[in-house]
């Protein structure tokens, strides 16, 4: 789970936010104003911040500046402005991104998964772990080693097939659509279709039974709409 912190005087735009990422892999966090989010990221490991540009007394902008002095978390500046100097100057105050509202739900979630997946801060924090392991006896992904072994077997995976499995295997029940998974492993601009998911899904369930894991148990199709790790 990635602890998200947004941050803006809107109750109603926190609490939106909030909605959007509840069905995801995502912990919020909640601040009002600078000083709330300052003190926040004193206290959590906060792994990305949801920014609002337009709030009193201390905008965006300044907020951003100040923690991008202490902390190198992505910031992703979120304003209903779309003027080229605004989001030009949100990027020299040290943002990472920029969206503007009215937010598409979509957009948003996409741009995060792209801001954490380079984010040195994640990073950090998973090479810290050794062990990633599913809860299933005898199945270990290790994520630094783009690794994956039933009882110590190595089950051999191409890049995309690992980074496939693990976020598969991060988010048990959550069904993830074929688009979904382009976008997330293979870029925003990519011109996959959803017939090379299907192909990748074949090929992880063939490695698979040859090393003797039961994974039509687990890795389950959701017809019509995409894929999803079945755990108790």
């Amino acid at each position: 789970m990635k602890n998200i912190l947004i941050v803006d005087d809107e109750h109603r735009m926190v609490e939106l936010l909030s909605l959007y990422l509840a069905p995801h892999p995502y912990t919020v966090f909640k601040a009002y104003n600078g000083m709330e989010a300052k003190a926040v990221l004193q206290q959590e490991a906060i792994d990305l911040v949801l920014l609002d540009v337009m709030m009193p007394e201390q905008d965006g902008f300044i907020t951003c500046q100040q923690i991008r002095e202490k902390s190198d978390v992505p910031i992703i500046m979120l304003t209903a402005r779309s003027q080229k100097q605004d989001i030009v100057h949100g990027l020299h105050m040290g943002a990472d991104d920029y969206i503007t509202k009215p937010i598409d739900e979509e957009e948003m979630l996409a741009r995060m998964e792209a801001v954490l997946r380079r984010s040195p801060v994640v990073s950090r924090k998973e090479d810290a772990k050794t062990d990633h392991h599913t809860g299933i006896e005898g199945l270990i992904l290790v994520q630094e080693h783009h690794e994956i072994t039933y009882f110590d077997a190595p089950i051999v995976l191409t890049p995309k097939e690992f980074e496939m499995m693990q976020l598969l295997i991060k988010s048990p029940k959550r069904v993830f659509d074929r688009e979904y998974l382009i976008q997330t492993i293979w870029g925003l601009d990519s011109e996959t279709e959803g017939r090379t998911i299907d192909s990748h899904i074949r090929n992880i369930r063939d490695k698979f039974r040859k090393a003797d894991f039961p994974i039509d148990d687990y890795l389950k199709t959701v017809w019509g709409v995409g894929y999803k790790w079945e755990q108790t």
